[in-house]
């Protein structure tokens, strides 16, 4: 196990899928950014639950989800779906606000909600960083029956698509406009980063 360091000198793709390299902390610098990025179920709020310290702002919609499932259980989810979507984009601003670090919980199918981080941190003078969950569909649909919540047929397969894009893109080496580094992970990966820290 290694320690993977981010900076603001850091330009390209580091792809740790495969058995490439078990690391166990991602270290940025104070005050960037972090998208994690993948499809539903793919293990993107078990990650950042496990790994971000409690210090750190920590933005995810499937917290906000959950918050609002709370408080009337039998309505479905496509009740409640405008109303998170809103808390957690009114979290994402409070916490950008604060000028400290922040790690968002993103599916990727929205390209504006980078666009907006990658304004954010050159306005910080920092970096916006994506780590990737590239996890193949049945796996995410695996997680998702595991959570016993899941995404519809169609909305999966704009995730799906939206995703793909993204992974062949990083895969080609070519990052998202605006950001600094990104590292791509599959589950092997991914269990066996332990922390992502700044500073």
């Amino acid at each position: 196990m290694r320690t993977e360091v981010g900076t603001g000198e850091t330009h390209g793709v580091r792809d740790l899928r495969g058995g490439a390299g078990a690391i166990a902390e991602l270290r940025y610098p104070a005050g960037d950014l972090l998208v994690v990025s993948g499809l539903p179920g793919g293990g993107k709020s078990t990650l950042m639950r496990r790994a971000v310290p409690a210090a750190v702002h920590r933005v995810d919609s499937q917290d906000v989800r959950e918050r609002f499932e709370r408080l009337s259980p039998a309505l479905p989810y496509a009740f409640w779906r405008p109303f998170v979507r809103i808390a957690h984009y009114a979290a994402l601003r409070r916490a950008l606000r604060s000028g400290d670090s922040v790690v968002v919980h993103d599916c990727g199918q929205w390209s504006w909600v980078r666009r907006w981080l990658a304004r954010d941190a050159r306005r910080r003078g920092g970096g916006l960083h994506l780590v990737v969950l590239a996890v193949d569909p049945s796996t995410a649909l695996a997680g998702q029956r595991a959570r016993g919540r899941g995404v519809s047929a169609r909305s999966f397969a704009r995730h799906r698509r939206a995703t793909a894009r993204l992974v062949a893109a990083l895969t080609a080496g070519d990052r998202p406009a605006g950001t600094t580094s990104a590292v791509l992970l599959d589950r092997e990966a991914a269990n066996a980063l332990r922390r992502i820290t700044f500073g």
